[in-house]
């Protein structure tokens, strides 16, 4: 593991809160007045959800904590730029019915709920998801199963939101029931923060509610290495004994994890410590008043030459972007290409190495 200083349950004061669920539980954070001041509007704006475990991990001494910057609203937040979008990635346009996206032909996308465990500042879906009481029902998920049984191309389902996880196991467990009776269907995908910011409802009763028919996959959202804790190893190693995929996205975030060595240290910790795979790192979205988060595609290009070959091929995401209006991902990579003659083609490696390659295939003479 490595050595960012991570404050402890046992060493966080006793007279702050132990967790976020409105703005006014902001007042007890250490947080300058005149600071609070100059945020207030965006906190009465978006919803702010902070739980205990996530909280207790913020080193207030450091104006740029990672955990700080990506929970505790900022006046940012609301320097809209016209070419930003309320549905960045089309999940509206592309749902056929309620809570449902249907973009890729094998696979949709499913809402069970649309509240968090924690409301990420640069969250693509912020300005759609709710802070109100609990929105899960038989008769609000019926019509989005009825779709999933009508389209036999669909294979997947992912379930997301909100955060599926903040379900009661019961429901759960409903829900996996009424998917695994669809004969088609052969995988279910869970989204969802609750490893990073509760650790703690990871147990074998929520193993239980998913494990059935279907091959499951858990995908976390883990941004910066101090995030990953003796607690967050717990909950994946009883993901991992479960037998589900574990899979990571993280979110390229300027001033958070947009230098080399925090994304090698995050990479790495994911896949030795946790074992959950670097599965995606995402092009931070054109969601409104993310300005101050959004790199550029050459900087991201940048960082992954420095991951690519200097570390396991195992640990390296695959850097994309989701086009706005649902146009779906792309990938995003360094070109090693430098020319082409026929069949013999020049590269450089990760050390920057000029290479030469000649295609051995049928009818191809060799080189004179």
């Amino acid at each position: 593991m490595s050595s960012v200083h991570r404050p402890t349950e046992n060493t966080y004061p006793s007279d702050r809160p132990r967790s976020i669920h409105r703005p006014s539980d902001l007042d007890g954070l250490p947080i300058s007045e005149e600071e609070r001041e100059r945020n207030r509007t965006a906190e009465q704006t978006f919803n702010v959800r902070i739980p205990r475990h996530y909280l207790s991990q913020i080193d207030w001494t450091n104006p740029s904590d990672p955990i700080r910057l990506q929970t505790i609203p900022t006046a940012e937040e609301l320097a809209f730029d016209p070419r930003e979008l309320t549905d960045p990635i089309g999940d509206h346009t592309h749902s056929p019915v309620p809570r449902i996206t249907h973009r890729y032909p094998d696979r949709v996308l499913l809402y069970p709920t649309y509240q968090c465990a924690v409301y990420c500042r640069h969250c693509f879906r912020k300005e759609s998801l709710s802070d109100s009481s609990d929105q899960f029902s038989d008769e609000s998920i019926r019509p989005a199963l009825d779709y999933i049984r009508a389209h036999t191309e669909v294979a997947e389902v992912i379930v997301t939101g909100g955060d599926p996880f903040i379900l009661s196991n019961q429901r759960l467990a409903f829900l996996r029931e009424q998917l695994e009776a669809i004969p088609h269907l052969r995988m279910l995908r869970f989204h969802t923060r609750m490893p990073v910011v509760t650790p703690q409802r990871i147990d074998q009763g929520l193993v239980t509610a998913l494990k059935g028919r279907l091959m499951i996959s858990v995908v976390t959202h883990f941004n910066h290495p101090q995030e990953i804790v003796e607690e967050c190893k717990i909950a994946a190693q009883t993901l991992r004994e479960a037998g589900f995929v574990l899979l990571n996205q993280t979110v390229l975030l300027k001033g958070i994890n947009d230098d080399a060595e925090t994304l090698k240290t995050l990479c790495r910790e994911l896949l030795y410590t946790l074992g959950i795979k670097p599965y995606y790192l995402h092009h931070c979205d054109l969601t409104r008043g993310l300005t101050h988060f959004r790199t550029t595609i050459e900087e991201g290009l940048a960082l992954m030459r420095q991951l690519r070959g200097h570390m396991s091929g195992a640990c390296v995401p695959q850097y994309v972007l989701d086009l706005p209006g649902g146009n779906g991902k792309i990938p995003l990579g360094p070109s090693y290409t430098l020319a082409q003659d026929g069949h013999t083609w020049t590269f450089h490696n990760y050390l920057g190495k000029t290479c030469a390659y000649h295609e051995v295939i049928p009818g191809n003479p060799p080189i004179e």
